[in-house]
């Protein structure tokens, strides 16, 4: 049984950053827009490949460390730290843009390529590890045992947020980027508010470390 508290934590830290851009999102929002919905939900389909290889790969690798390593939970916290504030910064810097401002459209592609292609983003994406292997040791409680089994819980539970996003993006990209390009300053404040708030968690990642 997860902890409530733990796991509405998790649920506000996962909602964030499957709304942070990144590679996967930008394509999946460029697939839709150029080609339409089913192109974008079907390169969704694909990128989710990566989101599984990279959440078994994690979980496995997070329970092996944690029983090897005396420092585990403190080390993957100060990797996470790092992680975040790298993010949060990328978001916040001047000359940052949102996943929303397409500036190149994609030739058209047949649907396997599409999958494949989406595939591949994700399996090329090193952030994706980045994020299974610092964000899920934050959630897993060692004194209930069971690591890998939380590990999985989590990192499912992670997939179906970034999953859930991607799809609206996919499905709603084209009418709300036509309407954000009459709003820069909504872009601009969106990014604003998403970069402050990685960088807060990056801090509250970084004192767990220390402790």
């Amino acid at each position: 049984m997860q902890d409530l508290s733990s796991l509405y934590a998790f649920l506000v830290v996962g909602s964030l950053l499957s709304i942070t851009p990144g590679p996967n999102m930008i394509y999946v929002i460029s697939r839709s827009i150029t080609q339409g919905r089913r192109a974008g939900l079907t390169s969704l389909g694909g990128v989710i490949v990566g989101y599984l290889f990279y959440m078994f790969g994690a979980a496995f690798g997070i329970t092996a460390f944690f029983k090897t390593q005396l420092h585990a939970a403190q080390i993957l916290s100060a990797c996470g730290a790092v992680y975040m504030g790298w993010l949060g910064w990328n978001t916040i810097r001047p000359g940052g843009r949102s996943p929303l401002e397409i500036r190149d459209h994609l030739p058209r592609e047949h649907t396997g390529k599409l999958f494949a292609m989406g595939a591949t983003t994700s399996l090329l994406n090193p952030k994706l590890a980045l994020i299974f292997l610092t964000l899920l040791p934050q959630f897993i409680d060692e004194t209930q045992g069971e690591m890998l089994q939380q590990s999985l819980f989590y990192g499912g539970l992670l997939i179906f947020m970034f999953a859930f996003v991607n799809a609206g993006m996919a499905l709603f990209s084209g009418s709300m980027a036509a309407f954000l390009a009459r709003k820069p300053g909504w872009l601009l404040a969106q990014r604003v508010v998403m970069g402050v708030t990685l960088l807060t968690l990056s801090a509250e990642m970084a004192l767990q470390a220390l402790g």
